[in-house]
C-alpha cells in the first residue's frame, strides 16, 4: 500500500509544482521610459566699457570757443539682451548760465541722448538708451563747449560729472517645451 500511495502522491506533487511555477511566472505587461538630465541655467548681464574706471573727457585751460570731445564704446558682453541706461551720478557746474554746454550722442545709431547745460541731466536719474542684443556695441561721444561769448567772469571756473552705465534684464518670459 505504501508503494501505491507514493505512486499516487508523485503525480499530485508534480501537478502542484507545475501550478506554482505557472502562478509564480504570471504573465504581466510592463513598460518603462526615462529622460536624460533636465537642466536650467541662468544667463548673465555684463558689459564692457572702453573707459571703465576712467574719465570720458578731461581738459584744463578751456577758453571761449573751445570744444572738447570724449568718447567711449559700450558693449553688451552678457548672454542676455538687456535694457541699457546712462545715469549722471553727480555733477557740479561753476560756470554761469549756459556758458558750458554738453551734448551726448550715440554715434553708432546717430541719436542724441542729451543736449543742454553741462550738469543739466538730473543727477541719479536713469536715461534710457534702449534694448541691446547680446554682443551689441554702441559708441558714445560727449561734446563739451565753452561758449564763444563767455565773459571774463567765467575765468577759473570748473565743472565735473560722474557717469554710470546700467544694464537691466528684460521682463521674464514663460517657455513651454
Amino acid at each position: 500500500m505504501r508503494t501505491r500511495s507514493k505512486k499516487a502522491l508523485a503525480p499530485l506533487a508534480t501537478l502542484l509544482a507545475a501550478g506554482a511555477i505557472a502562478v509564480g511566472s504570471g504573465a504581466t505587461f510592463s513598460s518603462t521610459t526615462g529622460n536624460t538630465i533636465s537642466a536650467a541655467t541662468s544667463g548673465t548681464l555684463t558689459q564692457a566699457n572702453s573707459k571703465d574706471g576712467k574719465a570720458v573727457f578731461s581738459l584744463e585751460n578751456l577758453k571761449p570757443g573751445d570744444v572738447l570731445n570724449g568718447s567711449l564704446k559700450l558693449t553688451n558682453t552678457g548672454s542676455l539682451p538687456a535694457n541699457f541706461s546712462l545715469t549722471e551720478v553727480s555733477s557740479t557746474n561753476g560756470f554761469d548760465g549756459e556758458n558750458l554746454k554738453l551734448v551726448i550722442k550715440n554715434t553708432t545709431k546717430n541719436t542724441t541722448v542729451y543736449t543742454g547745460t553741462f550738469g543739466g541731466l538730473a543727477d541719479g536719474t536713469k536715461n534710457t538708451l534702449g534694448q541691446w542684443a547680446v554682443g551689441e556695441a554702441n559708441d558714445y561721444t560727449f561734446t563739451v563747449t565753452l561758449d564763444q561769448a563767455a565773459p571774463n567772469t567765467q575765468q577759473g571756473k570748473a565743472a565735473t560729472a560722474v557717469y554710470s552705465w546700467d544694464a537691466v534684464q528684460l521682463d521674464g518670459t514663460t517657455t513651454n517645451q
